[in-house]
């Protein structure tokens, strides 16, 4: 699966991720009508990864959200009580929405090499398709508050674990080589990671996702697989 399929397939859109957010927060969002509160959040954190990824989100003021957006600061603190609060729910809403699309993919898979090939795409174009969400919590995680960080470490170990899980199944399948499952998914995961913190040298290399994600699939294959790689239906996510 390219890419431009993955798109296809998944429902990437801010407004899914507004419209949870309005859903699980309905006692201090005072907006009666849903579409109206999921277009306005919409538009917050459209304007929120804009200014933060230009300038930092703790230089950014509620004042420069509210110009942003076109919304009075009133109605900005109808949505959230504070940038911290607004911090927090960003984070956590990224948190969930990457994990459970991640999770799903992989658990659609039988096979260890199907499930090694499928985390791989998965984060890789999910990272391409929200790059700005990505960027936006890796860099700002370190402004969070002590619980906070202690959650976006856990959701990070928790990816990893995913990850670790499908080595060690391999391994005991006698399909992958023994290879440390831990630091390997740790490996892996920073190899990730380097497609949306470093995209601008992906970018003046002139490398596409796709052909970031086919090189990486080779890499890990290659140290991981015992022997050929075996002809499994499904070694990429949704087909």
């Amino acid at each position: 699966m390219t890419f431009v399929e993955f798109q296809k397939k998944y429902d990437l859109s801010r407004q899914d991720i507004s419209r949870k957010t309005y859903l699980e927060n309905r006692k201090t969002i005072h907006i009666k009508k849903e579409a109206t509160a999921v277009k306005n959040l919409d538009i917050i954190y459209g304007a929120t990864l804009k200014i933060a990824n230009k300038k930092g989100f703790q230089a950014m003021t509620m004042r420069d959200l509210s110009r942003e957006t076109g919304m009075s600061m009133g109605s900005l603190y109808t949505y959230f009580a504070s940038k911290e609060d607004l911090l927090k729910t960003l984070q956590e809403q990224h948190r969930s929405f990457f994990a459970r699309i991640l999770e799903e993919c992989i658990a659609e898979e039988s096979h260890p090499f199907a499930k090694l090939r499928t985390a791989i795409l998965t984060h890789l174009y999910l990272s391409e398709a929200m790059q700005p969400w990505f960027y936006f919590s890796f860099m700002e995680a370190k402004n969070l508050s002590r619980t906070e960080k202690e959650k976006a470490v856990a959701s990070d170990l928790t990816t990893e674990k995913m990850i670790g899980d499908v080595l060690v199944q391999g391994q005991r399948e006698g399909i992958f080589y023994p290879h440390d499952p831990q630091v390997g998914a740790g490996i892996i995961k920073a190899m990730l990671q380097d497609w949306y913190l470093k995209r601008s040298k992906h970018a003046r290399r002139n490398i596409s996702v796709d052909q970031y994600a086919a090189y990486l699939q080779n890499f890990i294959e290659a140290f991981y697989i015992k022997e050929q790689a075996p002809e499994v239906t499904g070694h990429a996510p949704g087909s």
